[in-house]
């Protein structure tokens, strides 16, 4: 990377910074989670089929192992805001949350490309017709004092990305007005209020610069592939104030075998010598793994790491830092975790620090890969769970057979789906779904996850050796 190109990524990724500060100071407060909360995410498709809540939750397994939560997708592909307010008891305060985040805007102010003089008016029609509904909805959460509230403002829908599909022109114009109306809300009833909006359009609009096809809701500028999602996850956690937390932080004096740091860790049996320095280390978290493959909505697909080419993600939230200071910073030394050589570097690597975080051979990224695995298969379950409720409330509902599920109603569905692609790609699930006892299995097999992630996800004891190479 050219001089001037790295200093224009950093001036980039200085006002994205920028904007998620001042967004989250317009903001109420949302506090980190804690123990024992259960927080329901209500959506449309974007928190239906996303990860953003998913990879929020793989943040609190791996660096608040102790910490347990409950997350529980509560999207519907294709909602507004009134469809919204009817899932309310049965989506929401059945489960009985501590807390829940509340988004719409996205499918309310609609998909027709409105010639320019007319753009206006037709949205104004439809966001007050949204906004009717708000009102509605605010007053029912305002029934239940016992939940936490966060609205969730939509991410954009990106306008100017020279991709194939034609833009709906003043639409995102649109959704920010449902925002502001969203902001003003939980001002008045003191709920958190996080906006994806702003720092997702201002990556879309940066990436633009350089590459006039560049968005994170291709192909069809509403639903942000894995790496949108991800960037959701940095602005939600950004918001909890949780920047800055380091998986762990360890300096060693290796002349004087002292030690100097040892953050969120706890190091022991320390030695030193010629060319060799071993301890035992115990961190207080486990490094954020993050997946390569690429997933989620869009064409072409990208993945969770993706993201990290857009957001400084690992400055703020991955750092495991190994610190040697006073070896000599011209000899290369081996650096091994339970015996196993897990990377070379020089002493003056050392005496600046390496991020363990961000070297996957280790003992402590494989098991925060289980941990990952282990929340995916969780997620994917949860995932067929999602379709046969969008069946229900959005196929089903409307007809007047909201759960019934009968024969007669599949054969409907069937016939049905000729003419309704998502239906048809969704009638196999909703076959086994249909069942109650299959259900119950997958609640159970979803419990089943949870509670062996938060058996694997506890840090273990490792012993560091640090050897002259030879």
């Amino acid at each position: 990377m050219g001089l001037f190109a790295f200093l224009q990524r950093r001036a980039g990724i200085f006002s994205l910074m920028m904007v998620i500060t001042a967004t989250v100071a317009r903001g109420q407060k949302v506090a980190p989670f804690k123990t024992g909360d259960r927080i329901v995410f209500m959506g449309n498709s974007i928190t239906d089929g996303g990860h953003y809540h998913s990879y929020i939750w793989l943040y609190y397994m791996t660096h608040f192992p102790n910490t347990r939560i409950d997350i529980v997708n509560a999207g519907i592909g294709g909602d507004v805001c009134k469809q919204m307010l009817e899932r309310l008891d049965d989506e929401v305060f059945a489960k009985k949350p501590t807390i829940m985040t509340f988004t719409f805007g996205m499918n309310d102010t609609g998909y027709q490309n409105y010639p320019p003089d007319k753009a206006d008016s037709a949205y104004n029609v439809k966001v007050t017709e949204s906004l009717k509904y708000f009102k509605l909805v605010e007053a029912e959460l305002n029934k239940h004092p016992e939940i936490k509230k966060i609205m969730l403002a939509s991410p954009p829908y990106d306008e100017t990305s020279k991709i194939r599909s034609t833009p709906l022109l003043k639409k995102n114009a649109a959704i920010l007005r449902i925002v502001a109306e969203q902001q003003q809300a939980a001002l008045r009833n003191n709920w958190g209020f996080i906006d994806f909006n702003k720092p997702m359009l201002l990556i879309n609009q940066r990436g633009q610069q350089t590459d006039s096809t560049f968005t994170m809701e291709s192909p069809d500028r509403i639903h942000p592939s894995n790496d949108g999602q991800m960037v959701m996850a940095y602005t939600f956690l950004n918001a909890q104030g949780l920047a800055g937390k380091k998986v762990a932080d360890v300096s060693i004096d290796a002349k004087n075998k002292k030690i100097e740091r040892s953050d969120n860790c706890s190091i022991s049996n320390l030695a030193a010598g010629a060319g060799h320095v071993s301890f035992d280390y115990l961190a207080g978290s486990l490094p954020y793994p993050l997946d390569s493959i690429p997933g989620g909505f869009g064409k072409p697909a990208r993945s969770q790491r993706d993201a990290l080419k857009l957001i400084p993600f690992t400055g703020d939230y991955n750092q495991e830092i190994i610190s040697v200071k006073k070896l000599d910073n011209n000899s290369t030394y081996r650096l091994k975790m339970d015996d196993k050589l897990v990377g070379q570097w020089t002493g003056a690597d050392f005496e600046k620090g390496i991020n363990l975080a961000l070297v996957t051979a280790t003992p402590e990224y494989q098991q925060a890969l289980a941990v990952m695995q282990l929340n995916e298969e969780r997620w994917s379950i949860e995932r067929h769970l999602r379709e046969y409720y969008w069946i229900q409330y959005s196929i089903l509902k409307p007809k007047g057979l909201l759960f019934n599920d009968s024969e007669s109603t599949v054969d409907s569905l069937q016939k049905y789906a000729m003419k309704d692609f998502f239906v048809a790609v969704t009638i196999p699930t909703y076959q086994k779904a249909r069942f109650k006892i299959v259900r119950d299995a997958w609640q159970k097999e979803m419990a089943l996850l949870t509670d062996e992630i938060y058996r694997v996800n506890k840090p273990k004891l490792h012993h560091i050796e640090i050897t002259l190479s030879n």
